[in-house]
């Protein structure tokens, strides 16, 4: 198997589950036993992880929340926003090509009440195809706006949007921003203090740690950030997200998110050029393709993204076809949902063009030898099926 799915997980770095067997084996005490000293030892190991990740990003460690993955952070971040007693506001903001982990959060909202915005972004073709556009955006915020829920870098097409800019929008108008950080993380700097985002998601599967771990940043310190906790019943965590904390799955993901950010770099570049090379090799090949998003040498792209278009035959049967190249055709949380990828139908692509799309995503962990090798075998199922 050729994995060329990283967007949907990435595999666990060998150097991260060596930090987290330890914690399952030797130091396996509940961490919030602090009568003695094996749970202490748990404590501090979360104390120092939760440190080390905030400071990765740029965040105060008091405002560093763990979850059990993004889902539940935007959860956490959306609903503990909209649904704290002292909020009075009843109108949001997002953006049409979000994951489902927001988009249905908010359409929950609105079976409750809420009025919702789900604004536009730039077409296919633009510079920036996919990222928000922010006059739109700023259009879209009036005064009974509670928060504006914005990605950092997109699942399927890899547009990675100007965060700062949109900070500085909302922030102007009084309003909180939420971001769902979940494809950024290890993939592109982040500075939670300097772009000034007072929310911020992000899963520990997607920068190579194990899955069923996440956090929320809550607050940057510049404003107050009230949440209405959605679990309850221990008062862990200050009481914003109860439950008994998994000191191994903690260090694992901080061990991870220091991995990711110290080799960002050069895992880049390296990641960049497979995936220009694989674009090459299928462009070479395969008549008709075109791009879906951002050019590919734009800093608007994720470097391991690239979504293309197929001429003739549905991304679906393409997959069929390749059993031994894993990729897809649009957000894996999306997978059980018939209808074509919203993320290519925003961008203005038609429904056929959306069911002619996939997607591949290059990780760390993947050689040039697998390119050559998934386009061999990518290129003579295509002459197949058409």
């Amino acid at each position: 198997m050729i994995y060329l799915d990283n967007h949907a997980t990435t595999p666990c770095d060998p150097r991260v589950v060596e930090a987290m067997i330890p914690w399952l084996t030797d130091y396996f005490a509940n961490p919030h036993s602090e009568s003695h000293e094996a749970g202490r030892t748990a404590a501090d190991a979360i104390e120092r992880s939760i440190a080390d990740m905030a400071d990765s990003i740029g965040a105060p460690a008091n405002s560093l929340i763990v979850t059990s993955g993004a889902t539940e952070s935007n959860n956490l971040a959306i609903r503990g926003i909209c649904m704290h007693p002292r909020q009075k506001k009843r109108h949001l903001v997002t953006v049409a090509t979000e994951h489902p982990a927001v988009l249905d959060v908010v359409a929950d909202l609105e079976r409750e009440g809420f009025r919702i915005s789900r604004v536009d972004v730039h077409p296919s073709g633009h510079p920036m195809a996919g990222a928000v556009d922010l006059q739109k955006l700023a259009d879209a915020i009036d005064d009974d706006t509670a928060l504006v829920s914005v990605m950092w870098a997109n699942n399927e097409i890899g547009t990675i949007t100007p965060m700062r800019e949109v900070t500085q929008l909302c922030h102007r108008r009084g309003v909180l921003v939420h971001c769902d950080a979940s494809q950024a993380v290890g993939r592109t700097p982040i500075d939670v203090k300097q772009v000034d985002v007072d929310l911020l998601s992000g899963s520990a599967h997607k920068f190579y740690g194990p899955k069923g771990i996440g956090f929320l940043v809550a607050g940057n310190g510049q404003r107050r950030v009230r949440l209405k906790p959605q679990i309850v019943g221990g008062g862990q965590q200050r009481g914003i997200r109860s439950g008994t904390m998994n000191p191994a799955a903690i260090v694992a993901m901080s061990k991870a998110m220091s991995l990711a950010m110290e080799e960002m770099e050069q895992s880049n570049q390296r990641i960049r050029t497979f995936r220009d090379e694989l674009y090459r090799q299928l462009s070479d090949r395969i008549g008709g393709i075109e791009l879906n998003g951002p050019p590919l040498d734009s800093m608007y792209r994720l470097p391991g993204n690239l979504n293309i278009l197929l001429d003739r035959i549905e991304g679906e049967a393409w997959m069929s076809a390749t059993p031994d190249v894993a990729f897809s055709s649009g957000s894996a949380c999306s997978s059980v949902d018939p209808q074509a990828s919203h993320v290519i139908r925003a961008i203005g692509r038609s429904e056929s063009e959306a069911r002619r799309s996939v997607r591949f995503g290059i990780g760390r962990l993947n050689t040039k030898q697998e390119m050559t090798a998934a386009a061999d075998q990518l290129a003579e199922a295509y002459e197949k099926l058409v």
